[in-house]
């Protein structure tokens, strides 16, 4: 199977402007990548790349004042395959965890482990550790949130999520990342491409997707509170322990998004 993957983000700055921008499909689908989505900005400007602590690749820009275009347009060899289900895997006990594993065990900008440690207890104590115990956590986040886009907000946390039950794709990650590692487990956020291929309509506005993994049985694995099935065709932008490490864009001063676009589509 073949994905073309893309986006058109249209800014615009009332000065020049530094930016950060994560958008281009992880290192670790290299060997899948046909049409390379390399980042092109209109007006045309430097772009500085570099690899942040998570190992994603980033760019850097100046944007000059007025309106500036970012877009990339590539193609992506898929399996075809659906997330792995992986039932019997094993929850590791934290002294055996390996130790790039453990960051992610710990609070961090949008998931509250402080202040949500006793509710996960209440919630997920009694079930069984492992792969049933994140499922759990799944289960409960997708009944839980009403998913509505009129809901978003840069700032919610987790916290927030769980007691107004209402958010986005990343709500819902951030929410089950926060139960994970209260429960010990860790858990990162990723950001990607996620189109309907495979599900049912009625289909949504396209979007960039937020889910998460979780560390069992010696690996990570793939789960999304949000549509709380294995999907088809799902593609890695970045990983981090929240939204907050990696932002699709950021920029260092004002600006106005004017319009955005997005598109995961199956190449015939």
């Amino acid at each position: 199977m073949k994905i073309r993957v893309g986006y058109e983000m249209i800014y615009d700055f009332p000065q020049s402007t530094p930016m950060i921008m994560v958008l281009g499909v992880h290192f670790t689908r290299a060997s899948d990548v046909i049409v390379p989505d390399y980042l092109t900005t209109s007006p045309s400007v430097p772009i500085s790349p570099y690899r942040d602590v998570y190992g994603n690749w980033c760019s850097r820009i100046v944007a000059p004042p007025g309106l500036m275009r970012l877009s990339g347009d590539g193609v992506v060899r898929d399996s075809g395959l659906p997330d792995v289900v992986a039932p019997s895997a094993s929850q590791h006990p934290v002294e055996d965890l390996p130790a790039e594993t453990l960051i992610f065990l710990l609070g961090s900008r949008y998931c509250e482990t402080q202040r949500l440690s006793n509710v996960a207890w209440t919630l997920f104590d009694k079930s069984p550790p492992g792969w049933a115990r994140v499922q759990a956590i799944c289960d409960f986040v997708h009944r839980h949130i009403a998913f509505g886009y009129e809901h978003a907000r840069a700032t919610m946390t987790a916290w927030e999520v769980f007691n107004e039950g209402k958010g986005v794709c990343r709500d819902y990650a951030h929410l089950a990342i926060t139960f994970c590692r209260c429960m010990n487990i860790p858990a990162r956020y990723c950001t990607g491409y996620l189109g309907d291929i495979g599900a049912p309509p009625p289909y949504g506005p396209m979007d960039f997707a937020g889910w998460f993994e979780a560390y069992l049985g010696g690996r990570w694995y793939t789960f999304d509170p949000r549509n709380n099935m294995p999907r088809i065709g799902r593609v890695l932008i970045a990983q981090g322990r929240d939204a907050a490490d990696v932002p699709i864009t950021h920029t260092f001063g004002p600006s106005t998004l004017i319009s955005f676009e997005v598109w995961t589509d199956e190449v015939s």
